[in-house]
């Protein structure tokens, strides 16, 4: 069923509504927000062929299909067009401004702003996280452009038979029912600016025919595969996490899960600079969605970011079964993400064969 983003932060663009550098967004009906955009868009202006029209969506055993920097000269345009002003100033993505619905700022949670050595926690409510391990070398800030503006999100690397797999929000891939994201690029490591691994264009981005037609926030969910950095895929240099579209049980969904999700929250009070992460228990959406959610108070740019049901605090091993999707605006503190099942799985397969 598909829940209005109306209600929603960490949620899909709607750039048609967009005002102050995307930092602000006009009143909308309710419904998808990204309903407001079109869903076939010209070339941009770094295209490498201009004029050319991106309108294809191939479908194949049911999932949506676009096809991204294919060719070298496109990979390069790409990596050339995120230039280190262009990439301090990409904004995170997001949907409804919490002012704009009466939400108060968050208060500052712990961890914000420090780089120290903590002991993980079993209830981080959105704590740096500064103990090294796969997780670090996995997760990654990702850059995109969408309808000409600037983004941030996050994503994972997964274990995949092509090497270069990404896990990521739908919303971080395509704005619902609108426009695919361009220009996009993921950087495992990240950190304070640094991209210690390189950095890896996208070719191809998949996302469930649920989430392309109808914004449904029950599969906020996207698979992105990448090119080579040098010759050398993602997996090979970095790692890659287990990823599960079996975790989720009815009995499991009903008695909570503990979870660990990770992320670079870049809207205030954070900065996009670090790693953070929450953990705890999660609860079954009463709005209206098959997701669940934890307590977490990390804010937009940790879209995509992945949530691990069985994780390791001392190896930074997982299996990722969720990525964060989106919060409720009048509940800034519960971060929820969809549950990877079939759809999920059928991105994921079509996504190795790429």
């Amino acid at each position: 069923m598909t829940s209005s983003t109306a209600h929603k932060i960490l949620a899909p663009v709607a750039a048609a509504a967009l005002a102050l550098g995307g930092m602000a967004l006009l009143d909308l009906p309710s419904g998808a927000a990204s309903a407001v955009t079109q869903a076939i868009h010209m070339s941009h202006p770094s295209d490498p062929e201009p004029g050319r029209e991106r309108i294809a969506l191939s479908r194949m055993d049911g999932v949506s299909h676009q096809s991204a920097a294919v060719t070298e000269a496109q990979r390069r345009a790409v990596l050339d067009y995120w230039t280190s002003e262009r990439m301090a100033a990409a904004r995170p993505i997001t949907g409804l401004v919490g002012g704009t619905l009466g939400v108060e700022a968050p208060g500052d949670p712990a961890g914000v702003g420090t780089d120290h050595q903590a002991a993980p926690r079993e209830d981080s409510p959105g704590d740096v996280w500064g103990i090294g391990g796969l997780v670090t070398r996995t997760t990654g800030k990702v850059y995109l452009t969408m309808d000409g503006r600037d983004f941030t999100c996050s994503a994972s690397v997964i274990d995949a038979a092509n090497r270069s797999t990404v896990v990521t929000a739908g919303h971080c891939a395509k704005d619902g029912t609108g426009s695919w994201a361009r220009n996009w690029t993921f950087v495992p490591g990240y950190r304070d600016g640094k991209s210690p691994h390189g950095r890896y264009t996208a070719r191809d981005m998949l996302v469930s025919p649920h989430w392309s037609r109808e914004a449904d926030d029950s599969h906020d969910v996207a698979m992105v595969v990448l090119n080579t950095d040098g010759g050398e895929a993602v997996q090979d240099r970095v790692g890659a996490q287990r990823v599960s579209f079996s975790a989720w049980s009815d009995q499991r969904v009903r008695s909570g899960v503990q979870v660990y999700t990770f992320g670079y929250p870049a809207a205030s009070p954070y900065d996009g600079r670090l790693l953070h992460y929450c953990s705890g228990r999660t609860k079954p959406d009463s709005g209206g969605t098959t997701a669940n959610g934890v307590r977490c108070r990390m804010t937009q740019g940790s879209s995509g970011g992945p949530w691990f049901t069985d994780f390791d605090t001392g190896t930074g091993r997982g299996t990722i079964s969720s990525v964060v999707s989106f919060k409720y605006a009048n509940d800034r503190n519960t971060q929820y993400g969809p549950r990877f099942g079939e759809e999920a799985r059928r991105l994921y397969d079509g996504a190795e064969r790429l």
